[in-house]
């Protein structure tokens, strides 16, 4: 398909070692003229779903700045250039969750906001699982680990209490892929 933007112009407003943002003078699709702005993320975004033999999976729970919550999500983190995203999933399931896994699949590339960034998210199954000791970076000082079904995760994700978009759509797409795993109910008319 044919791109239906065109760019007038553009300049980099910021950028740090992390992210870069643009900003764009552009004629829209109906015609018009506009301005847009694009985050770039330095780093692909890269997050596990790890499922042991009883169906569980485990969730790191921390206090996301950008937010001002704190936040329960999959394993995750960014792989920067050169690093492979299974090396870097492998590597923050250990860092995050303590745990390493012998078969890993690739479930998904994703776009985490495509309305205001070009991120890419990968996201991956890892089964097999071996229990360690985690080892979270400064910044994650605050980091819990959470064991639980999967089917209680999901339950998580139906009453608002996961809301990171990796978490969401690597959990259910797990659940879809393994369906012995779900039992639950969906929640009731109050959401928190």
């Amino acid at each position: 398909m044919n791109n239906p933007w065109k760019i007038l112009s553009s300049k980099e407003i910021y950028e740090n070692p992390w992210i870069r943002l643009t900003e764009y003078e552009v004629i829209n699709p109906g015609g018009g003229n506009g301005t847009y702005g694009k985050v770039h993320f330095k780093n692909r975004a890269v997050g596990v779903v790890p499922i042991d033999n009883d169906g569980n999976t485990w969730l790191v729970g921390q206090y996301r700045f950008t937010l001002g919550e704190h936040s329960w999500e999959i394993p995750e983190g960014g792989a920067p250039e050169g690093e492979e995203p299974l090396a870097c999933a492998q590597r923050e399931l250990l860092e995050e969750a303590g745990l390493t896994a012998r078969t890993w699949k690739m479930l998904s590339k994703i776009h985490t906001s495509n309305s205001v960034t070009d991120e890419t998210g990968w996201i991956f199954l890892a089964t097999d699982i071996t229990e360690g000791v985690n080892k979270p970076e400064e910044s994650e000082a605050d980091l819990k680990v959470m064991k639980l079904p999967l089917s209680e995760a999901v339950t998580m994700i139906l009453e608002g209490k996961i809301t990171d978009a990796m978490s969401i759509a690597g959990l259910l797409m797990v659940e879809r892929l393994l369906p012995g795993l779900r039992q639950v109910q969906p929640p009731g008319p109050n959401i928190d």
